[in-house]
């Protein structure tokens, strides 16, 4: 047994000495008393009380006080250290330190810069598991995997270019070691975050990129620099500046092309670092789609608080001190105004009482307009969060999606994890069934044995394409199609966010892993029959025949043989109805003239990129799908490569 805040017991001190003070009072009083009155008329002038319920109220008042200090003491026994366990993922963060990283075309170096992304993105991903590698000319491991993000952080400040041993940058060769230590942690797929200039890679990235393929690794490379560059600095050259061969100083440029190779060839994401992307929410998307697994962290120390034991009691021994030292007179009123209290709570838990009441008799209306009542009546944000809860909830089942929505929503506002991951799991739900019901113009069955399959899903879409293909003007296929389709789309791509969102708090709910992972399985079969339908559309397009629209041989041209009314025509010779070329211009010259006009055009035709008003509703909605296709990544399987030396010091 010890004490987490012992300070407090000090105030012990003060409980003898107001027992002691409460005793002398009372005598002093009593002298004084004695002194004033004749012993003839103490009868007949003072009506004397008992002096047992003042005594008694002193000693419960001192026994509550005595019982609040030792709680606020905090006593507590130890009860052994615990291990805690997390779901987290494996990242390798890979950190170019060759020279060319000092050049300072942004501000204060490419170093400097980098280190800055990575700090954000161990804030962004507290859980995960975090790794680090620097490369220049060779790689080298300097922090392992691990969730103490604190020693990650210090190894990365005090790296820099000197700690490289050999210059140069060698992509290849840090992506192999990369790819090999994270195949040791039997991981079915992770992923490798790049940070480099991608000036003058050595290795074979074709082979690297396959053997990453093979072992899960799933590369987010982010290019730091500007395309304009800088001059490479050195101390040891005599302006300060790294000085090639033929005498000229070295100029770095960022070269992102091996780069955005890597992560493309891997299904991984690629951006560069001040582009205005969020880099953190972007490498946290990707790495959200790998598989989690459980993982020990840092032990800490159980201890068991007894706190609670004397709070409980100090509250009831106070109590007890105010009714013994409190005339019968006051104490009627102060029952008189509990009473009234009470009254006023009563009647708001009747209230709740009968909306719970509704909900489980299936009356769902009723419980909806009651719950709802209930968070308008209520000045707390807790409360009202937890009425709209129950208010989604009877919404929900009463089929008003877009009710059970916006009271999902707003339930949202409360701070306990628990009614807020119901929230994002109930918003999900509501969004999943506003674009079934979107589709299908019904709710999706409840009933496990009555789940529609992926036939059925195909069914159901091919038959709102075939209404989509039967409207009677491009107008209303416009408004009915593409808003229905676009509508799903969004709807099913929140749904997936906010089942996100819920396995954020809490990462074992099942619910919510098995609703992503059939909405997802719904989203990809719709980018699939969008794929068909639009293969379909274009073939069942009419194709131009062969020679129509052209010329004919023979025809406007004379025939072999024939000849013109002054016989033969001769090179230069200039026939019947011809004209002179004007400004030194012959047909050629009008010829390219036309050829650039169509070039022209074509190119003002494409000037708006991903807005085409003559795109189908099919084709619109298939963009929109795959606008949100990186929400989820497939798995990999391992593999190996080799690697050679740089060839370049900077």
């Amino acid at each position: 047994m010890n004490f987490a805040q012992p300070g407090w017991l000090a105030l012990l001190i003060l409980l003898p000495i107001l027992g002691v003070g409460a005793v002398l009072a009372s005598r002093l009083r009593r002298q004084q008393w004695a002194t004033f009155v004749a012993p003839r008329l103490r009868e007949t002038l003072l009506k004397r009380s008992g002096s047992l319920p003042r005594w008694l109220a002193l000693f419960f008042l001192l026994t509550a006080c005595a019982a609040m200090i030792i709680g606020l003491a905090r006593p507590r026994s130890d009860a052994g250290t615990k291990t805690e366990k997390t779901l987290g993922r494996n990242i390798m963060i890979a950190l170019d330190i060759s020279k060319s990283m000092r050049v300072s075309d942004v501000k204060p170096d490419r170093l400097a810069q980098a280190k800055v992304v990575i700090y954000e993105l161990m804030e962004a991903m507290p859980n995960e598991r975090v790794g680090f590698l620097g490369f220049a000319g060779n790689p080298h491991v300097y922090a392992p995997l691990t969730i103490d993000h604190s020693a990650v952080r210090e190894t990365i400040e005090q790296i820099d270019e000197t700690w490289a041993p050999l210059g140069g940058s060698d992509l290849a060769a840090a992506v192999h070691l990369a790819t090999e230590t994270l195949k040791k942690t039997g991981q079915k797929n992770n992923a490798l975050v790049i940070l480099s200039d991608g000036e003058k890679h050595d290795g074979d990235l074709d082979a690297i990129i396959a053997e990453a393929e093979r072992s899960g690794v799933y590369i987010i490379a982010i290019g730091v620099g500007t395309e304009d560059g800088g001059f490479v600095p050195n101390s040891d050259f005599p302006n300060g500046q790294m000085i090639d061969r033929s005498g000229q100083a070295v100029i770095s440029r960022l070269q992102s092309d091996a780069m955005r190779k890597l992560a493309e060839g891997t299904k991984g994401r690629f951006t560069t670092a001040g582009s205005g992307l969020d880099a953190p929410a972007m490498v946290k998307s990707v790495v959200q789609g790998l598989d989690a697994f459980e993982m020990e962290g840092r032990e800490r120390r159980i201890s068991i608080e007894f706190y609670q034991w004397l709070v409980f009691p100090a509250i009831l021994f106070l109590v007890t001190s105010i009714v013994a030292g409190t005339r019968w007179k006051g104490i009627r009123a102060a029952i008189l105004l509990t009473g009234g209290f009470l009254t006023v709570n009563h009647a708001q838990a009747g209230d709740a009482s009968d909306a719970k009441a509704a909900l489980a008799g299936q009356h769902y209306e009723q419980a909806r307009d009651a719950y709802h009542k209930l968070a308008g009546a209520s000045k707390f944000r807790e409360t009202q969060a937890r009425y709209r809860l129950g208010e989604a909830a009877a919404a929900y089942r009463a089929g008003d999606f877009r009710g059970a929505r916006t009271a999902f929503s707003q339930s949202l506002l409360s701070s306990d994890s628990v009614v807020q991951a119901n929230g994002h799991t109930g918003i999900g739900n509501s969004l999943f069934q506003l674009g079934w019901k979107g589709l299908s113009g019904d709710a999706y069955p409840s009933d496990p044995q009555a789940v529609p399959d992926l036939a059925r899903f195909d069914t159901v879409v091919k038959e709102a394409l075939a209404k989509l293909r039967e409207s009677e003007s491009p107008d209303e296929g416009e408004a009915g199609g593409y808003v229905k389709f676009e509508s799903l789309i969004t709807n099913w791509a929140d749904t997936v966010r906010h089942y996100d969102s819920t396995l954020t708090l809490f990462p074992s709910d099942k619910i919510a892993g098995k609703n992503r992972e059939l909405t997802m399985t719904y989203l990809k079969r719709l980018g699939e029959l969008l794929d068909q339908e639009k293969q379909d559309t274009e073939q069942s397009m009419p194709q131009p025949q062969p020679g129509e629209g052209q010329p004919q041989p023979g025809e406007g041209e004379p025939k072999a043989g024939e000849e013109g009314e002054n016989g033969p025509k001769q090179p230069g010779q200039k026939g019947d109805g011809e004209k002179e070329p004007k400004d030194g211009k012959g047909d050629d010259g009008e010829k390219k003239d036309d050829g650039q006009k169509g070039k022209d055009k074509d190119k003002k035709d494409g000037d708006k990129e991903g807005e085409n008003p003559n795109e189908s509703p099919q084709e619109r909605a298939h963009r929109i799908l795959k606008e949100n296709a990186d929400l989820e990544k497939g798995p990999l399987t391992p593999g190996r490569r080799e690697f050679r030396d740089a060839e370049k010091d900077w």
